[in-house]
């Protein structure tokens, strides 16, 4: 007979004060407000239950387990960790000050709400040219694990901001349970394309396709009619090299068990000889793009120069100018060994490619990205200054470099971005977040814009 609301942490619907609070205080000083007027109070709690009343985020889910945050008699205010309340409340309230005249300040509205955003979202300053090209022209992109949590998540929020035009690939009662669970509001076959891989009605044209690729592999009629249902990746490839989306997200999942389909089905690029893995890592010191971080175990020197050429093609897809290191633990030539010989002729071929790429090498780290002691090592080396595009000689060195400075420095990560294949196909590792999904997700877009799809 009635919904109460309590400062207590032990039951629902808390009244905490940091709902409100911090945001006021935020949209006042930012407005230069003389004072908190009525006004100003009111529409804090107007975004508060705004809050509310919208699906929750991925980010409070994840903090609150299994509790369910939906509209109704246990859930009427946000949680305190919701990030929304400072990219909401806070303008909320500058608006108010302006429009009840005690503002002091002019703002830019549309920047101060990505300002705000990037405060909790650190990737949104690197991402943005990716995201506004995104949304310019939506791509149809096909996700093969539609029954993940943390892919739905992402689907409401590529949704909400335009980014893409999803095509899931779940079981449908499977996918509308974990859509009540998460609490989320949109719907399969009216929000998005729900594929359900045991009823798809075309399965005897791409079982024939596959067996037409893989037939001399050892793939007989039978197997391929057999292994599509049971396959998302099977069919989400078969779908793409068909046309009937734009791009692939694979995974979660362990990426060398969803790269060896997509090599096979979607194949390389015209005139590339080699797929690789980047990875962009955003610290506080800056934003650095690492090459191969995922598939070349000992990449020979032809195989480094198109790991360097790819890499730079799709750092200028960020809107970033590629400043790029051939990483060793030599400095120009101090060691002579097989490696340190291998990335010079890799150097030699880079610049007859791209003569006029900023590319130096080999060098150490340290050396890569700091001016000063390149200056010292070397005075008249090309790259003048830090390095934002590391490639690195093997695999283990591009694994324990990027996985020590994202760990060491709380660093924010974008990918693996593959790199090599015909047509945009990415695969998610294991424990990427939903964040991680819509970033990805608006990195293949723009591929798919740039190579032309629909």
């Amino acid at each position: 007979d009635a919904i109460i609301a309590t400062g207590r942490s032990d039951y629902p619907n808390q009244v905490n004060n940091v709902l409100c609070f911090p945001f006021i205080f935020r949209g006042a000083l930012d407005a230069g407000a003389t004072r908190i007027n009525d006004e100003m109070k009111l529409a804090c709690l107007r975004a508060i239950a705004d809050i509310a009343m919208a699906p929750s985020s991925h980010v409070v889910a994840s903090v609150y387990g299994e509790q369910q945050l939906t509209f109704g008699p246990e859930y009427i205010l946000p949680k305190p960790f919701d990030p929304r309340l400072i990219t909401s409340v806070a303008p909320a309230v500058a608006e108010a000050a302006f429009a009840s005249g005690v503002a002091t300040r002019n703002i830019d509205f549309e920047k101060y709400k990505l300002d705000l955003s990037r405060v909790v979202i650190r990737s949104g300053t690197v991402m943005k040219p990716i995201f506004d090209a995104a949304s310019a022209a939506p791509r149809r992109i096909l996700y093969t694990e539609g029954e993940n949590d943390r892919v739905l998540w992402a689907i409401q929020e590529l949704l909400d901001e335009g980014y893409a035009q999803p095509v899931v690939v779940g079981r449908e009662q499977a996918v509308d349970s974990e859509i009540r669970k998460l609490g989320l509001r949109y719907k399969p076959n009216v929000d998005f394309e729900l594929i359900d891989p045991h009823h798809y009605p075309d399965y005897a044209a791409l079982a024939a396709q596959y067996h037409e690729l893989m037939g001399r592999r050892g793939i007989q009629p039978t197997t391929a009619a057999a292994l599509i249902p049971t396959k998302t990746i099977l069919l989400g490839c078969l779908l793409l090299r068909r046309g009937e989306v734009d791009a692939l997200i694979a995974g979660p999942g362990p990426f060398h068990d969803n790269l060896p389909h997509i090599l096979d089905v979607i194949g390389l690029r015209d005139g590339i000889n080699v797929v690789a893995g980047m990875h962009l890592l955003i610290l506080d010191s800056g934003t650095y793009f690492i090459a191969d971080t995922s598939v070349n175990d000992h990449p020979s020197a032809e195989e480094i120069a198109e790991i360097a050429q790819m890499s730079v093609e799709q750092v200028e897809l960020f809107g970033i100018e590629p400043k790029v290191a051939l990483l060793s633990h030599s400095n120009f030539g101090s060691h002579d060994t097989p490696e340190t010989v291998k990335l010079r002729q890799a150097l030699d071929l880079i610049r007859l490619r791209l003569p006029d790429l900023e590319i130096d090498g080999e060098m150490q780290s340290d050396t890569a990205l700091s001016a000063d002691d390149r200056a010292r090592v070397l005075p008249d080396c090309r790259l003048k200054s830090a390095a934002n595009l590391l490639i690195m000689p093997n695999l283990d060195a591009a694994h324990i470099t990027f996985n020590a400075l994202r760990t060491l420095s709380n660093g924010v990560s974008v990918g693996p971005i593959l790199l090599g294949v015909r047509q945009p196909a990415y695969v998610l590792n294991r424990n990427t977040t939903a964040r991680g999904v819509v970033n990805l997700s608006a990195v293949a877009a723009v591929r798919a814009q740039a190579q032309g799809g629909r």
